[in-house]
């Protein structure tokens, strides 16, 4: 709502600009290069734009007379650390807030961006909020490789594209440009500005831009491959430090510490989510069932539990996300050890498979005609057998489509057993290559008595 907000009154009443301190503040005026570097060169993220927008013209409907619309995440100093839509950072690199990436089908690419930056002004403490330009600062326009304009003159755009008929197109996620019938949890920038457009104007054209984003995103650059590559060693190492803390008496939110301390000591900004570290009765529920209680994840390990961690760490704004199990007391009891034996041999069948030209579905199909009938119930691979993952753990991607070169996903075939009462994960990080595959997590042991001897290494 922030979003929409801040575009109302930016497109209805124009920008207010705070004034900067009284003459001779001790502290300088900010710069946007100063905090803010993109993460590669600007011909990456023109090479990018180019591409979604060839996409997008595909089809024949939209012509080149389309608009991309791509909001950024509002400006916010809540205590928690800023970061950018992806949408955004992949089309630009810049962790501009309150902005929109306008990317005319036709070659055109702007970005309408506030003069100044809120939260850098305070006209009763310049000294600690000395004002930052965005729009208004000329370095950024010159290094942005992006032409960029004041925020303001996003209304008279708007009003001429709908005048002319183009088609504006959105990435809303996949409930598309629907609305949803249950109420909205969460409003994403990319919705707040959706509703606020077609209340605004009225007589606007709509597209979803899933599709094309997705079939951008899903294929990475040799650059995107080499952060994700050091992402996926940081999460290993980090899982690996962390198994050596695992027995009896620990808790799950100390193993949580230790890995999380290897991943930011090894470089990591910040994690791509909230560690799930689960053992025992914890270990057979998903995340998302654990995740609704408060306190719920720390149990302490007991002898005989086995703990599942499923982690991952974000380098440079791009995601890891590496699964192991490994038993509290140093040895997996032999009905473990078959549902973890099962687990990883359907996980290395679905990556023995991939290969360019294969669809994320059709190792799907593959994945379940290997499982044994009566395990079926308790192995999940379905959509959850993996994922693409990038910017985001989850990069939007297509089932569809033939896996290409450069591609970068996991492989996590879950197994729950709550008749038994045994839960058993492995996931990994595969990069599609010309030949087959690379596993990018391969320096960390998947293999049983592997496993064991991280716990117990005598």
């Amino acid at each position: 709502m922030a979003l929409l907000l801040g575009l109302h009154m930016t497109l209805v009443v124009g920008a207010c600009h705070v004034t900067q301190g009284a003459p001779g503040a001790a502290t300088p005026e900010q710069r946007f290069f100063d905090w803010a570097e993109p993460t590669f060169a600007a011909s990456e993220y023109r090479a990018r734009r180019e591409r979604v927008a060839a996409l997008l013209m595909e089809d024949a409907a939209a012509g080149a007379a389309g608009v991309l619309l791509v909001p950024s995440r509002p400006g916010f100093s809540d205590g928690s650390t800023f970061r950018q839509t992806s949408d955004f950072l992949y089309l630009t690199g810049l962790e501009l807030p309150d902005s929109v990436l306008a990317l005319e089908l036709s070659g055109r690419a702007r970005l309408f961006a506030p003069a100044r930056d809120a939260v850098f002004e305070s006209a009763s403490r310049p000294n600690d909020f000395p004002g930052r330009p965005l729009a208004d600062d000329p370095e950024l326009a010159r290094r942005a490789g992006v032409e960029v304009v004041d925020r303001v003159g996003l209304a008279a755009a708007l009003e001429a594209w709908t005048r002319e008929g183009r088609i504006l197109f959105l990435h809303l996620g996949r409930e598309g440009l629907e609305v949803e019938a249950e109420p909205v949890r969460w409003v994403s920038p990319e919705r707040a500005l959706y509703e606020y457009l077609r209340g605004a104007y009225p007589g606007a054209r709509f597209a979803g831009a899933r599709e094309a984003l997705a079939r951008a995103r899903m294929r990475k650059s040799p650059a995107e491959v080499a952060l994700l590559r050091r992402a996926a060693a940081i999460t290993c190492e980090g899982i690996r430090r962390a198994a050596q803390e695992v027995r009896v008496g620990v808790s799950e939110r100390e193993l949580e510490a230790a890995f999380e301390g290897a991943c930011k000591r090894a470089g990591a900004q910040r994690l791509a989510f909230d560690s799930i570290v689960k053992s025992g009765a914890n270990s057979l529920w998903p995340w998302r069932i654990l995740a609704a209680h408060y306190n719920r994840r720390n149990r302490s390990l007991k002898s005989g539990d086995l703990v599942i961690f499923d982690v991952g760490c974000e380098l440079d704004h791009y995601a890891s996300d590496v699964g192991r199990t490994f038993p509290a007391s140093g040895r997996f009891d032999p009905e473990q050890r078959a549902a973890l034996e099962l687990s990883t041999a359907v996980a290395d069948g679905i990556i023995a498979a991939v290969r360019p030209g294969i669809s994320l579905l059709e190792l799907q199909r593959m994945a379940e005609a290997t499982i044994p009938p009566g395990r079926l119930a308790y192995m999940q691979t379905g959509v959850f057998f993996g994922h693409h993952i990038g910017l985001d753990v989850g990069d939007p991607s297509l089932a569809r489509v033939p896996l290409e070169p450069g591609m970068v996903f996991t492989v996590e075939p879950w197994y729950y057993d709550h008749v038994a009462g045994v839960a058993v994960f492995v996931e990994d990080v595969v990069l599609v290559t010309e030949a087959g595959c690379e596993v990018l997590t391969a320096s960390l042991p998947r293999a049983v008595d592997e496993l064991e001897r991280l716990v117990a290494p005598d």
